[in-house]
């Protein structure tokens, strides 16, 4: 795999030449111009935001998406924001599944009290609602929202559906609430990097291998952050349409903003399979394209891969793993100090087992491993084999209900049922932590979408840890026929066949509410006891008192540990309920901390004096008062912050902000934003993303920081904003910097949040 260091010219889709000092010459002995500007033009992303930006300007994007889509932990917040925005219709089709609140009463609430909000909300406001079980969100849209050329958002990071045609980005609530009120997704044209492939898989590699080996090579170094990814070259032709959709699902562990593939008639037969052969369009770059980068990937040359704990980035292949594997458990017990802070003890190495590993479960699941052709290959290796009746269980959640239908048919679930393997219905829940919840200490292989610390169940607060390593379906079933004992399928002497697939709409027809866009106010929305609606929140005030709260030195921090997923999920409908478990998993300390700095803005807001609510900020602004003698409760809010060196990786919800939001938060500081989605979270609650330099901290856990006249450096759109380390013998001066914002970025900033924005 290569890296390019510079941009490339793509000539006809195949032809690679990178822009060096010698490109212009290489170009002109083919007749062609080294025009970069109009190359630019010529990639398939270009033409896709082109045809959806309103603004008149490619440089500043207003993105008008033509479909959406959100699971159960997010349509609701979503919903009740908008309806508090004056929302009266959804203007586009708005696809409501639910596939991850599906766990009956954990964490004491009941999650089909927000199914049945979503059925109403769909039948009131002209959506789609997909019952539990039917299919996970990314499966229903693949099959029933894409198109060629289309783009679709998404509230789960993982809308991804660029093997078909189609731009779509995972974004938090916020940016789908601007979508259902006629307001647009504001970015700068975003960089487009190539993945140029060629060759094919050899057999017993599956899009997993290939996906974290891509991961591996960029995550690290930035590579393709916030820029969208688009797949060319001839190695293309080589994957059929679902080995593609497996890989491509994956794109959001790069930190890319999104993604594109070149079509062809493997994807036109893809969409006459579902009946959809309307929404096949033919996708390609121009004859001559530039590119802002391009990794260079000869398939041939990957081979079965494993990612480690505790990110997908974490990748080796598992030959490597096993020649090595003394060292590489010893590597990943060394990132676990940091990962867990020394909060429990964590070891793998007690799972090499006569110089083997063992690992207790294995997972295929969800929008990466659920796919047709995934299971039909895990049931070929399985054929005639058993898992065996140590620790070792293997569970397989088909991604929709029409693969399951299909598995049945063609024999493939009987092989999995035969073999000791589980078949579940269509559920998210092991990606995030809220099914097949390993043993305490236990190894999880799994061919779902992430691996992060904390998120499979684990409790450091009580002493639990589990592991989770990512796998191809393919290697899980070859572990699972060796009874546990990870193994790679090209050890495994197996054909693996790829049978028809056979796409019955009939279930969807039957269960699925679709209202055809049509709207009926009459419908009373169904409210359970634990839909709670937003607090109120205050405008920016004109000077700022931050406490910080939290310090994390971590070089990145994923939303998981920002709001824990799993068990929480089942408040994810009570923003209040929710915020109790903020950084639950990494600063216990956190909750309490920022509580007893909000009493303050509450006294503020009732007329009160702040000092009374919070006595140790008294002094504090005793002495600010001697260089700003007018700092009143009438001029000034008080609030908390956190430090972080690089938050928000991973997930797209938008809880990681907000909960921070109805504590009291008005801002983070970080190094960097591990990406956009977080970034722009933080913005939609009304926070403010503040960076200060790698390496500079001028302030510590329990400080207090002042920034006069904030209310007006926003307005006056300044980048570097002056403040203060405040304690009650000095103010030292530092400074805060604040990246590019949209006009209408600072104006929800300054108003309090996104609701205010659209109501006052």
């Amino acid at each position: 795999m290569k890296l390019y260091e510079n941009g490339v010219y793509l000539i006809d889709g195949v032809q690679i030449i990178e822009d060096d000092r010698d490109a212009a010459a290489k170009l002109a002995q083919q007749g062609i111009a080294a025009d970069k500007a109009e190359a630019a033009r010529g990639t398939m992303a270009y033409g896709i935001l082109e045809s959806h930006n309103i603004s008149g300007n490619m440089s500043k994007l207003q993105i008008k998406f033509d479909k959406m889509t959100s699971h159960d932990i997010t349509f609701v917040g979503i919903i009740q924001t908008a309806r508090a925005s004056g929302l009266e219709k959804f203007p586009i089709p708005y696809v409501l599944t639910n596939c991850h609140n599906s766990l009956c009463a954990v964490g004491g609430t009941i999650n089909e009290d927000d199914h049945m909000f979503g059925l109403s909300c769909a039948k009131k406001y002209g959506g789609v609602y997909v019952p539990p079980h039917q299919a996970v969100i990314h499966q229903y849209a693949r099959e029933m929202l894409a198109g060629g050329g289309q783009m679709i958002l998404g509230s789960d990071s993982h809308t991804r559906y660029g093997a078909l045609g189609t731009m779509a980005m995972g974004e938090g609530g916020p940016e789908l609430v601007k979508q259902l009120l006629n307001q647009t997704y504001d970015i700068n044209m975003p960089g487009v990097v190539a993945i140029h492939m060629t060759g094919a898989p050899v057999p017993g590699v599956g899009p997993q291998d290939v996906a974290l080996a891509i991961i591996e090579a960029v995550f690290k170094n930035g590579y393709v952050n916030n820029k969208v990814m688009e797949f060319v070259g001839p190695g293309v032709a080589s994957m059929s349409a679902d080995f593609r959709i497996g890989v491509d699902v994956m794109t959001t562990e790069t930190t890319c903003l999104s993604s594109i593939w070149v079509t062809d008639e493997k994807i036109e037969e893809w969409y006459q399979i579902h009946g959809r052969t309307e929404d096949y369009k033919e996708m390609k770059p121009a004859k001559v394209a530039y590119y802002d980068g391009c990794v260079e990937i000869n398939l041939s040359e990957i081979r079965p891969m494993i990612a480690m704990p505790f990110h997908p980035s974490n990748a080796y292949t598992i030959e490597e793993v096993q020649k090595n594997l003394g060292d590489i458990l010893a590597d990943v017990e060394q990132r676990a100090l940091v990962s867990l802070d020394g909060q429990v003890d964590f070891s793998l190495k007690d799972k090499v087992r006569n110089g083997k590993l063992y690992v207790e479960q294995g997972i295929i699941a969800g929008c990466a491993g659920g796919g047709f052709e995934n299971i039909c290959a895990a049931a070929d290796i399985l054929d005639g084999k058993y898992i065996g009746a140590d620790e070792f269980t293997l569970s397989v959640y088909p991604a929709s209900t029409p693969i399951y239908m299909e598995l049945m048919k063609n024999g493939a679930a009987m092989k999995i049922l035969q073999s000791g393997g589980i078949m579940k219905t269509a559920f998210c829940g092991p990606c995030f932590g809220a099914g097949d919840t390993p043993a305490n200490n236990a190894f999880s292989i799994r061919h779902s979408t992430r691996n992060f610390p904390n998120r499979e169940g684990s409790k450091l607060q009580n002493g639990q840890i589990s592991s989770v390593a990512l796998m191809d379906a393919r290697s899980i079933a070859a572990t699972a026929a060796n009874r546990g004992f990870l193994t790679s399928a090209t050890e495994i002497d197996c054909e693996i066949k790829t049978p028809k697939y056979f796409f019955d709409s009939s279930i969807y027809d039957n269960r699925v509410f679709d209202s055809k866009g049509v709207a009926d106010p009459s419908v009373d929305i169904k409210f359970g006891p634990n839909i709670k609606d937003w607090p109120e929140m205050s405008p920016l005030p004109e000077n700022l008192f931050l406490k910080v709260v939290a310090e994390i030195h971590d070089p990145v921090t994923t939303t998981d540990e920002l709001i824990p997923s799993g068990e929480t999920s089942s408040y994810r409908s009570n923003p209040l309920g929710l915020a109790e478990f903020t950084l639950s998993r990494k600063d216990p300390s956190y909750v309490g901390k920022a509580k007893e700095v909000q009493v303050a803005q509450k006294a503020i807001e009732q007329g009160a004096c702040p000092a009374d609510a919070l006595p140790e900020l008294r002094a504090v602004r005793d002495k600010v008062r001697e260089v700003y003698p007018h700092i009143d409760r009438t001029n000034m809010g008080v609030g908390s912050t956190i430090f972080a060196v690089k938050p928000g990786d991973g997930s797209a919800r938008e809880q990681a902000a907000s909960c921070q939001k109805v504590l009291g938060g008005w801002a983070n500081i970080a190094n960097e934003y591990a990406t956009k989605r977080y970034r722009s979270n933080l913005i939609n609650w009304g926070m403010i993303p503040f960076i200060i330099p790698e390496g500079e901290l001028p302030f510590a856990n329990g400080d207090f920081i002042f920034i006069p006249e904030i209310r007006k450096a926003i307005s006056d759109k300044l980048t570097l904003i002056p403040a203060y380390v405040v304690s009650a013998d000095e103010m030292k001066p530092f400074n805060l910097e604040l990246g590019e914002l949209t006009d209408d970025e600072r104006e929800i900033i300054l108003k309090g949040c996104l609701i205010n924005y659209n109501r006052i």
